[in-house]
């Protein structure tokens, strides 16, 4: 049985692969370690298709180290510590000392199957090598982080494809027996994503689909036996919070044009319509605020829609708010404004409630002030009396300050006629 293509073109030494030249180019980083023969435990970081496991086994073969790998899908605490007992031990598999452990996925991992690579890490019985697509500072607890070096793969270039994709039609025995010439390459680098795995698998379907005779390998042709190009995208992982970050700083922004693409991002990654629409009422009161009240009803008013609605229909829905929002005029004085105060509440602690202020349904409560002085805003011209409503220790203090924009300027002259300088607006 034949390997996939991705597999028998992995390449043996740093001089044949393709890519990462700030990590394995001729003044690469990681190079230099291991030219160097001082190579530390580390993480590899990067999306999938970026040769990680790849680099891992050339780092191997290049430092004459016996080499163990786990995958973090179904490797357990057990077996890391027989592949650490045997690297102490020289026996077995290991036959000198500092072999080089590699675990896949190691994201995976859980709290106590990290830990258990501690000790060994530190004490060099091995040199650890992680890969993992999720950002470590999140996955990867914090002492097994410390004692390793993080190196970021980055996604495959344009050049770095096409450059997989000619030497893959030149040197793979089967691909080259074929004889098929490679005239377009746009439709396989989208549909590969920046992953190479993924473009060397699509490469040998599209040649695969024609047996007995060589063909020219174009754009259309391409498309139409890959019908559908999956967006690289996992609920569940960093990538989930790259993109809706992207969103709401482009809607915070004000760019209607890069909001609606991070929304279509979204949507063709299969995001939760519901949660899109919660991070966008959320948005229309910390970014947004009293510059365009409008903003938060019809934030709150898209989540009861597209709840009802559900996709496909809800991305009208979606895009309709995310342009309004992105076009509105901004404000984030009501966000700062509850910072504001409870970092003084904090501060300060449970101060008492004025007596004025108090609530006085008893006669005991009555006869101990509860309620005594409190102007009743209604009873006076223009439904306004000053009083003090803060407790004396924080009298004073000035939480909101509205934006400068047309509706909260039009609040600070309102504002500003009732309080005069009493806070500072």
């Amino acid at each position: 049985m034949t390997s996939p293509l991705a597999e028998r073109l992995r390449p043996t030494s740093l001089d044949d692969f393709i890519g990462q030249e700030h990590l394995v180019g001729q003044k690469g980083v990681l190079r230099a370690a291991i030219e160097s023969g001082h190579l530390p435990s580390l993480i590899l970081w990067g999306p999938p298709g970026t040769g990680k496991t790849t680099l891992a086994q050339i780092i191997a073969t290049q430092s004459d180290r016996p080499f163990y790998q786990l995958s973090a899908i179904n490797a357990g605490v057990k077996d890391v510590r027989e592949v650490i007992d045997k690297a102490k031990k020289g026996e077995g598999l290991f036959t000198t000392k500092n072999p080089i452990l590699f675990i896949d996925e190691i994201h995976r991992f859980s709290k106590s199957q990290q830990d258990a690579l501690l000790q060994a890490v530190e004490k060099g019985w091995i040199t650890l090598i992680g890969a993992t697509t999720e950002n470590p500072s999140f996955e990867i607890i914090s002492a097994l982080l410390s004692r390793s070096q993080v190196y970021i793969l980055e996604s495959f270039n344009k050049q770095d494809l096409e450059s997989l994709l000619h030497r893959a039609l030149v040197t793979d025995s089967v691909l080259k027996s074929k004889g098929h010439v490679l005239k377009e390459t746009e439709a396989l680098i989208q549909f590969s994503g920046g992953d190479a795995r993924k473009l060397l698998n699509t490469l040998e379907l599209v040649c695969h689909h024609n047996e007995t005779d060589s063909c020219d390998i174009t754009n259309a042709m391409v498309q139409s036996l890959i019908q559908k190009n999956p967006i690289q995208f996992d609920k569940s992982g960093e990538e989930h919070y790259n993109v809706i970050s992207a969103m709401i700083k482009s809607i915070r922004g004000s760019d209607p044009n890069a909001a609606v693409y991070w929304l279509a991002r979204l949507i063709e990654g299969g995001e939760d319509v519901k949660f899109i629409a919660r991070r966008l009422i959320i948005l229309a009161s910390e970014d947004i605020g009293n510059a365009n009240p409008t903003a938060l009803i019809l934030a709150n008013n898209t989540f009861q829609a597209v709840t009802t609605i559900g996709y496909p229909e809800s991305r009208i829905i979606l895009s309709q708010c995310v342009t309004y929002l992105a076009s509105s005029p901004k404000s984030n004085a009501a966000y700062m404004a509850i910072g504001n105060a409870q970092k003084l509440v904090k501060e300060t602690g449970a101060l008492p409630v004025p007596l004025s202020l108090r609530n006085a349904p008893t006669k005991l409560m009555k006869s101990l002030g509860y309620g005594t002085d409190y102007p009743y805003a209604h009873n006076f011209e223009g439904n306004f009396e000053a009083h003090e409503f803060m407790p004396n220790e924080v009298a004073g203090t000035t939480f909101y300050i509205p934006g400068n924009n047309t509706k909260e300027n039009q609040l600070r002259n309102f504002l500003k006629s009732l309080w005069g300088d009493k806070y500072k607006y």
